[in-house]
């Protein structure tokens, strides 16, 4: 797995605090060749690291909307409805759902009455951190090695069911009586997946599958759940009757922004 072992290089420099000089050289650099916006953030010198520029958090709390909201910042590349157990990445790509949200999901039942999804990728100038899309009940997280290809729309196209082979964690949600998932897709040069919640859970590590059960632990819409250290991708999947989409292919989107109604 020679990307696995670049982005751990890779995490390792970027955890680097170099002399401020020189750091903030580096992230400067960072900034223009990704032209990103520092306006919610604190200034582009200010991070004693690029771990640190990339899991930069806001200075000032966004105002929520009403429903269901985007738990990140980034680019829808699909939203639509499960079809036979599949599901697009981008379009005319498919990956299994089933396979990707692993031993979180019950293979016999939880979808096969059908299930609503958005895949949304975070580009290496979006901001890094995720939150929680609407009050809900946590009831396990899964961790499963995997690849790290990168989970750019190019590679999609050209890596059949990427999103299940990468590493992934998986998060198992209970809003009302139906379930969702919230999917943390590792990537190339992502040098960890961070969710604050539970410590245990490492990435980018080697060590198989691990599972993680809960009770009585609850989120509140826009709670900080976690972080990328680079640019990613979130899937959400939810049972059929749950959520109604309100987004579309290639829409830019952002923590707080409202993306679908609960019904």
């Amino acid at each position: 797995m020679i990307n696995n072992i670049i982005s751990r290089a890779f995490g390792s420099f970027a955890s680097i605090k170099f002399p401020k000089t020189i750091q903030n050289i580096i992230n400067k650099s960072y900034a223009k060749i990704f032209g990103i916006d520092f306006s919610e953030f604190r200034d582009c010198g200010e991070y004693e690291s690029l771990t640190a520029l990339f899991t930069r958090t806001l200075k000032n709390p966004r105002k929520l909307d009403d429903g269901f909201i985007s738990p990140c910042d980034g680019l829808v590349l699909y939203c639509g409805k499960g079809f036979e157990g599949q599901a697009f990445s981008i379009k005319n790509h498919t990956y299994s759902p089933k396979e990707l949200l692993s031993s979180a999901c019950d293979e016999k039942s939880e979808l096969d009455e059908g299930f609503d999804y958005a895949n949304l990728y975070l580009s290496p100038r979006d901001y890094h951190n995720f939150h929680a899309p609407c009050d809900f009940e946590l009831l396990s997280a899964v961790y499963e090695s995997g690849e790290l290809y990168s989970v750019a729309p190019k590679y999609l196209a050209k890596i059949s069911n990427l999103y299940a082979k990468n590493e992934r964690v998986v998060l198992r949600c209970k809003s009302g009586e139906k379930l969702f998932w919230l999917v943390f897709v590792g990537a190339l040069n992502v040098g960890k997946i961070k969710i604050f919640c539970d410590e245990r859970i490492q990435t980018n590590a080697n060590l198989g599958s691990s599972v993680y059960e809960y009770e009585n632990k609850h989120f509140s819409k826009g709670e900080h759940l976690g972080c990328f250290e680079l640019g990613s991708s979130i899937v959400i999947i939810a049972q059929k009757g749950l959520l109604n989409f309100n987004i579309q292919e290639n829409q830019k989107i952002k923590f707080s922004q409202k993306i679908a109604d609960i019904k």
